[in-house]
């Protein structure tokens, strides 16, 4: 489980933990049952405090994200496939959102931004 913080990036550390773990599941990075790392072991790694990450935890259990099997660990739940499409949604429609914003602020109207969409995608199509 690959995950890295940025204490300039202005988002709390716990929900920048939590936000990079759903992207992880709604990717299919991590699948229903695989094992996520453990609290002490991953704020370690992060050089982050257990509570952090417990904060993080709790928030994906919650939300339906990860269940714990006392003593026995931390893993996924089995609702992933819901989960991704949910989740692939909000991450395109924050980075739409960023788009839409950035071109509003650069002066790019409707049918500019179309047409550098439709662009791009058929470079990206042809790649």
């Amino acid at each position: 489980m690959n995950i890295s913080i940025d204490l300039q990036d202005g988002v709390p550390i716990y929900r920048q933990i939590a936000n990079q773990i759903r992207y992880l599941v709604a990717s299919g990075q991590l699948m229903p049952g695989d094992e996520i790392a453990a609290v002490r072991s991953l704020a370690l790694k992060l050089n982050v405090t257990p509570n952090t990450v417990v904060k993080a935890y709790k928030e994906l259990e919650t939300a339906g994200v990860i269940y714990k099997r006392r003593g026995a660990g931390t893993y996924v739940s089995e609702g992933r496939h819901t989960l991704a499409s949910k989740e692939r949604n909000r991450i395109i429609e924050s980075r739409i959102d960023t788009l839409l914003s950035e071109a509003h602020q650069l002066g790019i109207d409707k049918e500019e931004l179309q047409e550098l969409i439709r662009t791009q995608m058929e470079t990206f199509n042809r790649s």
